[in-house]
């Protein structure tokens, strides 16, 4: 798997979280990601998936999950500014 990462554009943090919304194994998960991550509006696709994992483990009442899910989001958005959303939607139950 790190040697796959190695060749994707998105952390493994990034790409578990995308695992987690598919419901896919991680290595068809890293594939899928680098799809994204290049496709057009791929990568807002990614952050709403990510967004979707937070409400999920919101209504989990997954605090660590939520936390952790926050981290890779921010680092999500800083990686790929144009993806990141103009409101905090994560805030809100979706």
């Amino acid at each position: 798997m790190e040697d796959c990462l190695a060749f994707c554009d998105l952390t493994e943090e990034e790409v578990l979280a995308i695992a987690e919304h598919e419901h896919m194994p991680e290595m068809a998960a890293i594939a899928y990601a680098q799809y994204l991550a290049r496709k057009e509006h791929g990568p807002e696709l990614i952050c709403e998936m990510i967004v979707d994992d937070i409400r999920s483990a919101q209504r989990r009442n997954d605090g660590d999950h939520v936390r952790d899910l926050l981290h890779v989001l921010h680092h999500f958005v800083r990686s790929y500014p144009e993806a990141a959303p103009t409101v905090h939607p994560w805030s809100k139950a979706g």
